[in-house]
């Protein structure tokens, strides 16, 4: 299974571990999507950045 997860929210003023969260996961610019396997790292990655991203199931 894969998660398709857009950026929705600038991580400008988020916790630097959060920002770097978000660069780790793909995510460069506002609005880009990212396709990605579904393994537990990753799920842990977008919980800890979920404020910042939008996530839905492939």
């Amino acid at each position: 299974m894969k998660l398709r997860i857009t950026l929705v929210k600038s991580p400008i003023g988020s916790k630097p571990k959060h920002r770097r969260t978000v660069r780790a996961l793909g995510l460069r610019r506002m609005h880009q999507t990212v396709e990605l396997e579904a393994g537990d790292s990753i799920r842990g990655m977008v919980r800890a950045v979920s404020h910042l991203v939008r996530t839905e199931e492939v």
